[in-house]
C-alpha cells in the first residue's frame, strides 16, 4: 500500500524536524497545511516536500484535517502531530505492517504513549489511536439473506508505539475555543463537555473554572447523562468552592452524590472545602473517600496524590506525626 502523511501545523520550527524524520521512507506523499506560522515552519517542511499549503484558521480542527486529507492521493492517510516522534523499534513495526496489511481493514489503530508524563487530559499512559485511514472506502454487500451494506469499518489494533513529547500545553488555546464554541453554537458537543471538564481539572487555573462556571451550571441540567452530570458537578463544586459560594458547592455536591458513582474529584473538593474551614475531620474524612472508596473520572491525582497530600497537611496540623509521615511518604510516591 502506499501512504499520504497529512499534518497541520502552526509554528513547530523546533520539533518539526524530529518528526518528520523518524517518518522518512515510511511515506510515499507528505502533506504539510499550516494554519499560520510566523517562524520558519514552512521552510523547514520543505525540505520534506513541496506539497505545502496554506489554511486560514478558525479555531477549528476538523475542519483543517478535512482539508489537508481532501489532498491526499494515496492508498492510506496517515495523521500525524509535530510533537509524535516514531523511535527506530517502532519505524521497523510499521514498516512490516505497510507491507503486510490486507487490503480490506479501513483504519488502523495505533498506541499513543507517554502522555501521563505531561499532564494531559487522558488519564491513561498509552491507549490506541486511530492513525491509519484507508483514504477511499470500498462498500461491501454482506449476508447472503436479507442482505445489508456493511457500515462498520474494519478496525485493525497495531502494535505500533506512537511516543508523544509535547513542549507545552495548550490549554489556553483550548479553554479559548470552547468559550467561543459555546457563544457561537450555544452549546457543546457530549464529547467536548468531557474533554473541556477533563481540561479543567488537568491543566485550569482557578480563574478557568471561575470562566466555566456559568457554563456547568447549564449543562448539568440539560445533560441526561449520568456520567456528564457528574463532571459537571464536579468541576461546578471546584468552581463554587474557589469563589466560597458554600450554597453553590453543596447544591452541585448533592446533585453529584445524589447520582450515584461519585467521582473521587467531587468529593476531594468537599475535603479542600472543610480543610478551608478548618474543620480537619471533615476534611479528613472526604480525602479518606476521595483516596480509598472512589474512583477519578477526569484526573488520576484525584483519587491518590492530591488527597494524600490533604490527608498530610490535616494530620500535622492535628498532631498526628505517625500519619502525618505515612500521607506525605504516599504522596511522594505517587506524585
Amino acid at each position: 500500500m502506499t501512504i499520504s502523511l497529512c499534518m497541520i501545523v502552526k509554528n513547530e520550527e523546533d520539533i518539526l524536524s524530529r518528526c518528520l524524520d523518524s517518518l522518512k521512507g515510511l511515506m510515499d506523499e507528505i502533506i504539510i497545511v499550516d494554519t499560520g506560522s510566523t517562524d520558519r515552519t514552512k521552510e523547514i517542511a520543505a525540505k520534506y516536500t513541496d506539497l505545502i499549503y496554506d489554511y486560514k484558521w478558525d479555531d477549528d480542527f476538523s475542519a483543517a484535517r478535512n482539508f489537508a486529507f481532501s489532498l491526499a492521493t494515496m492508498d492510506y492517510i496517515y495523521s500525524a502531530d509535530a510533537d509524535e516522534v516514531l523511535d527506530e523499534e517502532n519505524r521497523r513495526k510499521f514498516e512490516i505492517l505497510k507491507q503486510a496489511l490486507l487490503p480490506e481493514v479501513d483504519i488502523v489503530q495505533m498506541l499513543y504513549t507517554n502522555q501521563l508524563s505531561f499532564n494531559t487530559t487522558y488519564n491513561f499512559d498509552e491507549e490506541l489511536r486511530p492513525k491509519l485511514f484507508k483514504r477511499l472506502r470500498t462498500f461491501l454487500w454482506e449476508d447472503p439473506l436479507h442482505e445489508t451494506v456493511r457500515l462498520t469499518p474494519i478496525v485493525y489494533d497495531s502494535d505500533v508505539r506512537i511516543t508523544h513529547l509535547p513542549t507545552g500545553s495548550h490549554q489556553d488555546r483550548d479553554f479559548s475555543i470552547f468559550h467561543k464554541l459555546i457563544e457561537k453554537n450555544g452549546n457543546l458537543s457530549s464529547r467536548l463537555k468531557r474533554m473541556y471538564a477533563r481540561e479543567l481539572f488537568v491543566s485550569g487555573s482557578d480563574e478557568d473554572f471561575i470562566k466555566a462556571l456559568p457554563h456547568f451550571s447549564r449543562f448539568i441540567n440539560e445533560d441526561n447523562d449520568t456520567e456528564l452530570i457528574l463532571m459537571s458537578a464536579s468541576v461546578l463544586s471546584k468552581a463554587c468552592r474557589l469563589k466560597d459560594d458554600t450554597e453553590g458547592l453543596l447544591r452541585a455536591s448533592s446533585r453529584g452524590l445524589a447520582s450515584g458513582n461519585v467521582p473521587s474529584e467531587l468529593v476531594f473538593e468537599l475535603g479542600e472545602y472543610y480543610r478551608g474551614k478548618r474543620d480537619y475531620k471533615e476534611a479528613v474524612m472526604w480525602y479518606y473517600n476521595a483516596a480509598f472508596e472512589t474512583e477519578s473520572l477526569l484526573n488520576g491525582r484525584y483519587h491518590d496524590a492530591y488527597p494524600f497530600i490533604g490527608l498530610h497537611i490535616c494530620y500535622v496540623i492535628m498532631g498526628d506525626r505517625e500519619n502525618a509521615a505515612r500521607f506525605a511518604a504516599l504522596a511522594k510516591e505517587r506524585s
